[in-house]
């Protein structure tokens, strides 16, 4: 029986950096940072009501993502409007501006340095 989703991984070529902007720029709190495997590769974890966000060094990743519309992951934050300015006021890459989607809420999407989409959501009060 699937219970969870317990977290959402993302492999990159400089995982500091990565996590960095998470953390300085989109305003993550990162709870650990871990060493792992045999050559001294790093990992982050940002805990998240529900899940975690992981970000981890990995040797098969290099440069941008190729296709970044094929996975993302969504932050829900109370005041899209103030989110998705402070974001674009700090330089970052806004994909799609704020567009409503019937019975769900509000998104809006960005670009991280690695090239993947993330979006942040304000979702309807139930």
């Amino acid at each position: 029986m699937i219970k969870a989703l317990e977290a959402v991984v993302i492999g990159s070529e400089d995982a500091g950096k990565l996590a960095e902007f998470y953390r300085e720029t989109v305003g993550l709190k990162q709870s650990m940072e871990m060493e792992m495997g045999e050559e001294g590769e790093k990992g982050y974890d940002f805990e998240l009501e529900g899940a975690n966000l992981y970000i981890l060094d990995h040797s098969k990743v290099k440069g941008k993502s190729k296709d970044p519309s094929r996975a993302m992951f969504n932050l829900e934050v109370d005041d899209i409007e103030k989110e998705a300015a402070r974001l674009k006021d700090a330089g970052v890459k806004a994909v799609q501006d704020i567009y409503h989607v019937e019975g769900y809420g509000l998104i809006s999407t960005f670009e991280d340095p690695d090239g993947n989409y993330f979006q942040f959501v304000q979702v309807k009060a139930s």
